[in-house]
């Protein structure tokens, strides 16, 4: 089945899946001919290897029109966003049928998805930003180390004072963590001279306990760098929705976070794109989603997870 990418791309959502679907049942007989039934780990793989191939084609497809023809930002973003959609959609069709969604599997997956789906709008942004790489925690500690015993140096207290307070100040480091912070958080970029670092969740349950130490922890070194980065915290879900952990990062002096349809606006901030109107106007999983798949969803009680 050819696809032919134009102008029009944004108003043929139902070609698009039929596309998508249509390379999938390809890729499944191939893939069933080289895995048994129990191995649906593996077949869930190999399904979404192959969505996700077909997604890039058609994106680089996109770029080279866009360009071409020279498409407006918004429309290159949009088209890029619905692709992104369908690919999404016949990917988790797919995983239902060759191994049906629990509970921990569908809410884990949908905030592997909803993260890359709005950093889009940044990778493509409509607003002048600069997507930067983050420092690395050991550059980080060398340089604060660097600083502290530098200081440490110019007091006017005894050599062997000086070197008890390093190893105080040593073994501080070592209270903090028995190995290396990873200080990269899930998207990081400057604009208008500022720095910015944005950590995406879909929601917050409740086992969080860890992860919401380590970003506390993350989100205070950024903020004792000289450059004074600002961290952002951006939650899918609701307020309601949301427990003590996300409430405890909210009310840090660390973390700057928002939730829900908050969480659009700010996208919209940085970005000059109205994702949450884009979303009403084009995603309706319920619709476009297989039957089973949405049964299966409903059964248990986890198409709360696919409001966007």
């Amino acid at each position: 089945m050819n696809f032919v990418v134009d102008d029009t791309i944004l108003t043929r959502k139902t070609q698009i899946l039929a596309y998508f679907r249509n390379r999938g049942e390809e890729s499944l007989e191939d893939i069933s001919r080289n895995f048994s039934h129990k191995q649906h780990k593996r077949k869930t793989s190999e399904i979404n290897k192959a969505v996700i191939e077909t997604k890039n084609k058609l994106i680089m497809t996109i770029l080279q029109k866009s360009q071409d023809q020279n498409w407006s930002r918004e429309k290159l973003l949009s088209s890029i966003l619905l692709v992104t959609y369908c690919s999404y959609v016949t990917m988790i069709d797919f995983r239902n049928l060759i191994w049906a969604y629990d509970y921990m599997t569908f809410s884990r997956r949908i905030g592997e998805l909803w993260e890359p789906f709005c950093k889009l709008c940044f990778e493509y942004s409509i607003k002048k930003l600069e997507l930067f790489i983050p420092p690395l925690f050991s550059d980080v500690r060398k340089t604060m180390t660097y600083e502290i015993e530098n200081y440490i140096d110019k007091l006017t207290i005894t050599t062997a004072e000086k070197e008890d307070l390093k190893k105080y100040y040593e073994k501080v480091w070592s209270m903090v963590t028995s190995g290396e912070i990873k200080l990269e958080l899930d998207l990081h970029f400057k604009q208008n001279n500022k720095l910015y670092n944005i950590d995406f969740k879909s929601g917050f349950g409740s086992n969080e306990k860890g992860n919401t130490n380590r970003l506390l922890l993350v989100a205070t070194i950024y903020k004792n760098l000289e450059n004074n980065y600002k961290c952002y915290l951006l939650v899918r879900s609701k307020e309601e929705e949301n427990n003590q952990y996300f409430r405890q990062l909210k009310d840090s002096s660390v973390w700057t976070a928002f939730c829900g349809d908050n969480t659009y606006s700010e996208i919209k901030t940085f970005t000059g794109f109205d994702l949450k109107e884009w979303v009403l106007n084009n995603i309706n999983w319920k619709g476009d989603l297989q039957k089973e798949t949405v049964k299966q969803l409903e059964r248990n009680n986890l198409d709360k997870y696919i409001v966007w």
